[in-house]
């Protein structure tokens, strides 16, 4: 007797053991974000400034200005519950819901489009408000393409940053909702199925460029890019950083940009500042996702202040790494006099 109880504990524990792993495994709809790269906007990557300005003088910086961003798992990864655990218990991940980060319906391919477009957007943002804030106005508006599907007729023909000059022989003269509506409607008059032929600005070159069509859910002729209006200025500034996507580096780019068209620049008053926010063409700042993810991110790279948006002070506190000081920003002006108090040896106001 007492052996064959002694077999049934060691099958039993043995099937536990099992069942543990079993479950340790077990796949959760969850996503892991992490600290993210962070890059100087006053700097270069691979080979490329983040920012260039042509027609206008530029300054001399010291200092950085550094954005950030935060690393999230593919869609199709299939996150083990053991993972998801460790990841509760760290203070350098976070583990969220994967429909926080990739809405139900949504493909890989579609999250990494919107967010492509949403980086395109900020950029056009961040210039029109630095430039505003130095007294600079839009003399114009043109039609820019924000991202091409990949598998569509127009992949590996356009490009993101094509400039449309003209359509099927139509010139697009000006963006706006106007020029949005012409782009639309002239590739919609043709049948589904035959070409478009555009001439676009890519670089400083203008290209032909003729692409099939293929029709879209209500049977019209697409040619599967995504468009946006940009404001123009009496001189070029540009933003290039390929890799990256979403809105939130756009206060950041702003400052980039009123740094190295400021005499004397050196905004930051030599020292490393890390930030984050979403930017309208106002200069208003907004909130962003994954906040304690970048001050990690931030402090890891050197930083030792943080311009964080008002609207994430709470959290950005919660997980605040040792050595980076906070400052809260509601606008870009905010973020200029938060800059100053550094320059000048004073705190700035903090969350």
């Amino acid at each position: 007797m007492p052996r064959r109880r002694t077999v049934t504990l060691a099958v039993s524990g043995a099937l536990l053991a099992v069942f543990g792993v079993g479950v340790y495994f077990q796949p959760v709809p969850y996503a892991e974000m992490t600290p993210g790269p962070t890059f100087d906007t006053l700097g270069s990557y691979q080979g490329t400034p983040l920012i260039t300005i042509t027609g206008h003088q530029t300054y001399k910086t010291d200092g950085q200005l550094r954005m950030v961003t935060v690393g999230v798992s593919s869609q199709d990864y299939q996150m083990p519950l053991g993972t998801a655990l460790v990841g509760w218990l760290s203070s350098d991940q976070a583990i969220v819901p994967k429909e926080t980060i990739y809405p139900p319906g949504t493909t890989q391919q579609q999250s990494d489009q919107e967010n492509a477009v949403a980086f395109t957007d900020s950029q056009d943002a961040a210039i029109t408000a630095a430039l505003g804030a130095l007294g600079i106005k839009p003399k114009g508006s043109e039609v820019v393409i924000a991202s091409v599907s990949a598998g569509t007729p127009a992949d590996g023909k356009l490009q993101a940053g094509d400039i449309i000059k003209s359509v099927n022989g139509t010139a697009i003269t000006t963006g706006g909702d106007s020029g949005l509506a012409e782009v639309q409607n002239v590739i919609q008059k043709v049948t589904p199925g035959q070409q478009v032929t555009f001439i676009v600005s890519r670089g400083t070159k203008q290209q032909t460029v003729t692409t099939s069509t293929t029709k879209n859910s209500k049977g019209k002729a697409v040619v599967g890019i995504s468009v946006e209006s940009e404001n123009t200025f009496p001189f070029d500034v540009s933003i290039q950083l390929n890799g990256v996507g979403g809105p939130s580096a756009g206060m950041m780019f702003a400052l980039g940009i009123i740094d190295k068209l400021t005499p004397g620049g050196d905004l930051s008053g030599g020292k490393v500042v890390a930030g984050t926010g979403t930017i309208d063409a106002s200069g208003n700042v907004g909130a962003i996702g994954g906040i304690q993810m970048k001050t990690i991110g931030a402090r890891r790279d050197g930083a030792t202040v943080f311009l964080a948006p008002a609207d994430n002070c709470a959290d950005a506190k919660a997980n605040l790494p040792a050595g980076l000081e906070l400052a809260k920003v509601s606008t870009l002006q905010d973020a200029l006099n938060a800059l100053a108090d550094i320059r000048a040896g004073k705190t700035p106001p903090s969350c």
